[in-house]
C-alpha cells in the first residue's frame, strides 16, 4: 500500500521561498498510471489545488500560483518537491502532498492516496 509523507520547516518568514519534500514508499513516482499532486488548506477555508508532476516530469500548476510555484522529483529516492517563492502570511496552510490516479481511457484525477499534512506557517 502507497504511503506519502510530508517534510518541512514549519515555519518560514515573509519573502523566503518555501521548500517541502514528499517521500513515497510502497510505490514509485515513474509509474505511468499516478501523477503526484500538492495541495494546501489554509485555515478556516478549502482545499487549493497547487500543481502536479507526471512520470516524465512533465508540470502543471494552478495559474494563481504559477509564477512562483515549482514542482520537481528525485526519481532514485521516489520523492516530489515543491518549491513556493516570496511566501506571504496568505501562504499559511497545512500542506498536503497526493497521489492522482490517472489510470484507463478516461483518468478519473481522483486523489486516492494522501500524506498527513505539514502545517506551514509564514510569520516573521
Amino acid at each position: 500500500q502507497v504511503q506519502l509523507q510530508e517534510s518541512g520547516p514549519g515555519l518560514v518568514k515573509p519573502s523566503q521561498t518555501l521548500s517541502l519534500t514528499c517521500t513515497v514508499s510502497g510505490g514509485s513516482i515513474m509509474a505511468v498510471d499516478y501523477r503526484w499532486t500538492w495541495v494546501r488548506q489554509p485555515p478556516g477555508k478549502g482545499l487549493e489545488w497547487m500543481g502536479v508532476i507526471d512520470f516524465e516530469g512533465t508540470t502543471s500548476y494552478t495559474p494563481s500560483l504559477k509564477s512562483r510555484t515549482t514542482i520537481s522529483r528525485d526519481t532514485s529516492r521516489d520523492q516530489f518537491s515543491l518549491q513556493l517563492t516570496a511566501l506571504t502570511p496568505e501562504d499559511t496552510a497545512v500542506y498536503y502532498c497526493a497521489r492522482m490516479d490517472y489510470s484507463g481511457t478516461y483518468p478519473s484525477g481522483v486523489l486516492d492516496a494522501w500524506g498527513q499534512g505539514t502545517l506551514i506557517t509564514v510569520s516573521s
